[in-house]
């Protein structure tokens, strides 16, 4: 039988191309789609550390190092409100809530830097795109998959031409285009937030962990502002809230300003500053896939699940996805045999790791200021780091996730928790977890 390539990837993000990269290194013959030209801007643009395997892997760490990416070290989160809900002191829970991490506290397997990088991801991406090319993959840019024909011969089809191959790979990101043809996509039932991002230039940083990436927490439930240093001129600054804030404030504009001004602290730098780019928004944040392989096909990435970007989980999700499906499809290759179960270790184990992220992003909006207490407890302090770091695929359920909902249930079920004022919105009966 005949097929044009072995794998046909749709979307050159990090997801599509990390895998071109890891499949054309080991002589397949792969061709990926990407519906736009890059260099494109994109949001997601601080990595965890995890994301430095795969890049080491690939041979790329010089070159995110020649493209003069900057350093990230570690977090910092700064909590800003008025006192009647921060003002206590519960076993250290002060009242600014302030707490850092550093990556180098904890050795991680396989990442031998002590930081990761943020980036401006139209460059980043560019850079992974160009390398997958360059070890030997087909890439399209500028042609979208218009449709997908799956079966026993699988068929991609733009408006340029049409391929036959052994396995589509839905690396689509957000636009999740397979997981919508074969309506796989579920809206997560908990989360129902949006986003909306500019970059700054000459933003006031402070002197203070300049590299770090910032988490600010708003003075209200669910909310909180990114600060991302891109260059040594420009910061990306980004406002997430409940999409319900729409209705006061229904333009990118208003929304975003409407926020900052209950920071007046990152108001006055920020007004100060010269925005760079429109403002934007993000939703349709937090999704899953009711399966993310079948017959003779796989998602990755984005395509196949989106979380809450408060860990800046995206990117590296991504590129594990790829690191994890390659070897994977390898075999699949080898035994030219590519039905679900062929595919079935990639996606449990990428079940097992978006799991926790999402179990992880539950806890912290329901703990919200609350949980830097986790961040100073000696006890807690390197097992949440592992999860920043982005090591989640090895362990089905992280024991510091039951302390951290534990506390979070004991503080819901007591009115007069001198913590209930600082909790989220969102409670232990909201989450139906099925993903």
């Amino acid at each position: 039988m005949h097929f044009d390539h072995d794998v046909g990837i749709i979307g050159g993000g990090p997801a599509g191309s990390a895998l071109a990269a890891y499949l054309a290194r080991e002589g397949l013959d792969v061709v990926v789609f990407e519906a736009t030209k890059f260099p494109r801007p994109h949001v997601g643009e601080s990595l965890v550390p995890a994301a430095n395997r795969v890049l080491r892997e690939l041979g790329l760490l010089e070159a995110m190092e020649a493209a003069g990416f900057l350093r990230k070290y570690g977090a910092v989160w700064r909590a800003h409100g008025s006192r009647h809900v921060y003002d206590h002191d519960w076993q250290g829970v002060t009242a600014d809530c302030a707490a850092s991490i550093r990556f180098d506290e904890r050795a991680q397997e396989g990442v031998h830097k002590p930081y990761t990088f943020h980036v401006d991801r139209g460059r980043f991406d560019q850079i992974l795109l160009d390398n997958a090319e360059q070890l030997g993959a087909t890439v399209h840019q500028e042609e979208k998959v218009t449709d997908i024909q799956l079966g026993e011969v699988p068929v991609l089809t733009t408006r340029k031409r049409s391929v036959k191959v052994r396995l589509v790979v839905d690396a689509s990101g957000r636009a999740t285009i397979l997981g919508r043809k074969l309506k796989l996509r579920v809206r997560d039932p908990v989360f129902n937030q949006l986003a909306v991002h500019s970059w700054f230039k000459n933003f006031d940083r402070g002197t203070d962990r300049a590299d770090h990436i910032w988490v600010h927490f708003l003075p209200e439930p669910d909310a909180w502002v990114w600060q991302i240093p891109i260059t040594d001129e420009l910061t990306s600054i980004g406002v997430v809230t409940q999409r319900r804030n729409l209705l006061s404030a229904p333009t990118a504009k208003s929304l975003f300003w409407e926020h900052m001004r209950k920071v007046p602290e990152l108001h006055d730098r920020l007004k100060a500053a010269r925005q760079t780019r429109p403002l934007r928004f993000e939703a349709d944040y937090c999704y899953a896939m009711e399966q993310i392989t079948g017959d003779r096909f796989m998602l990755l990435g984005d395509a196949a699940r989106f979380v809450d970007p408060i860990f800046s989980s995206g990117v590296s999700i991504a590129l594990s996805s790829a690191r994890f499906a390659a070897p994977v499809i390898q075999d699949a290759l080898a035994k030219d045999s590519f039905d679900a179960s062929d595919l079935e270790s990639y996606a449990e184990v990428m079940r097992r790791g978006t799991r926790t992220w999402h179990r992880f992003i539950s806890v912290y909006y329901r703990l919200q200021v609350v949980f830097t207490w986790f961040l100073r407890h000696p006890e807690h302090r390197l097992d949440v780091l592992r999860l920043l770091q982005g090591d989640v695929y090895d362990e089905v359920d992280p024991p510091v996730l039951d302390a951290m909902e534990q506390l979070a249930s004991a503080v819901e079920s007591n009115p007069e928790h001198p913590l209930r004022g600082a909790l989220g919105t969102l409670s232990s009966h909201a989450f139906a977890p099925k993903f």
